[in-house]
């Protein structure tokens, strides 16, 4: 059965959103000069991250700043924003891609890291770039019950390590041609963090809703991009092709019921320049409203929309209507309101 699912929150507000930047930057003409051999060998053009991607620079977190350290970092920022009391939080969820190993979670070091009661309940939440959004919903859908005053949801990415691999990979006399169109996308990422912090509505009458959204998968679609710790292969050309599919089917069942054709900002997921114009030219929407970080950041997979928010929150007004627009790998979308 094919269909969009969407939802719907009475009760929950954004109380406070961050992002975090990573300190050191590396730009696209530095990884150009060091693929320099493979490009010429290969007879590649520099300047594709720039020129096609529309990446100038991504950041580097230091080598002894782990992910979940980024994560927590963003968290203690969001919750000194918000004003909440740590010991009001009865859910954290870390949905970061990046992570260093396969148990514990990374939620529990965040947990630890800040100093959460023994009474909040913590986990991780994964589902590629699209995982915050998610953890979005699920946080809004416990508020609404009742269940919870308050979530924090936190994120930390880092593409050091990966791309330090790629690019030792890419630069060995063996390389292909397929090597590098296939993991040009693992040099597109980016790193940084972002946090969020959930509340009741009637406990904070001045945060920005969380009216609802909608959802939509399209997981024949799984293989398209796969990656780890070591690298990433993508099927650059059926990724954006798939994925514009999937925004344009979400949006036809569910732009009408939310009256999203006059929304004044839309935070999408940044990835590059082409996929940013393929979706504004999907969707019929003003590109001029959707602003960009990824030139300058990269794509810093679930961190990048609540990021990409709290860069624009000192321009938006209050009733200002904000689109969150997610696709992620398998793949999955999720496009989601907030009332400023």
């Amino acid at each position: 059965m094919n269909g969009t699912t969407l939802f719907h929150h009475d009760s929950t507000v954004i109380v406070s959103v961050c992002g975090v930047d990573a300190p050191t930057v590396v730009t696209s003409a530095e990884i150009d000069d060091r693929l320099g051999a493979t490009y010429r060998r290969l007879r590649f053009r520099p300047g594709l991250l720039e020129g096609l991607a529309g990446i100038t620079e991504r950041r580097w977190w230091e080598p002894d700043v782990g992910f979940t350290d980024a994560a927590a970092l963003a968290g203690a920022k969001a919750l000194a924003d918000s004003g909440v009391d740590p010991a009001g939080i009865g859910l954290l969820i870390d949905t970061s891609v990046a992570r260093s190993h396969l148990e514990p979670s990374s939620a529990v070091a965040v947990h630890s890291a800040l100093g959460l009661p023994t009474t909040c309940v913590n986990f991780d939440l994964g589902n590629a770039c699209l995982g915050f959004l998610n953890g979005m919903q699920l946080a809004a859908s416990l508020i609404d019950a009742g269940r919870i005053d308050h979530a924090l949801i936190v994120d930390g990415e880092g593409s050091r390590h990966t791309q330090e691999i790629t690019l030792e990979r890419l630069a060995r006399p063996d390389s292909t041609r397929e090597d590098v169109l296939s993991q040009f996308a693992t040099l597109t990422l980016g790193s940084g963090a972002a946090a969020m912090v959930l509340g009741r509505a009637d406990d904070h009458p001045a945060g920005h809703r969380f009216r609802g959204g909608a959802i939509r998968a399209a997981t024949e679609h799984h293989r398209l991009c796969i990656g780890d710790l070591d690298g990433m292969s993508t099927d650059a050309g059926g990724l954006l092709d798939a994925g514009v599919a999937l925004g344009r089917a979400l949006w036809a069942d569910a732009r009408d019921p939310f009256g999203w054709g006059d929304v004044d900002r839309y935070c999408a997921h940044q990835v590059s320049q082409v996929h940013t114009r393929a979706m504004c030219r999907a969707l019929d929407i003003d590109s001029a409203r959707v602003p960009l970080t990824f030139p300058t950041r990269g794509n810093m997979g679930p961190a990048a929309v609540p990021y990409t928010l709290a860069g624009q929150a000192d321009s938006l007004d209050t009733g200002d209507r904000v689109l969150l627009v997610g696709v992620g790998s398998g793949l999955n979308a999720c496009f989601a309101e907030v009332v400023w």
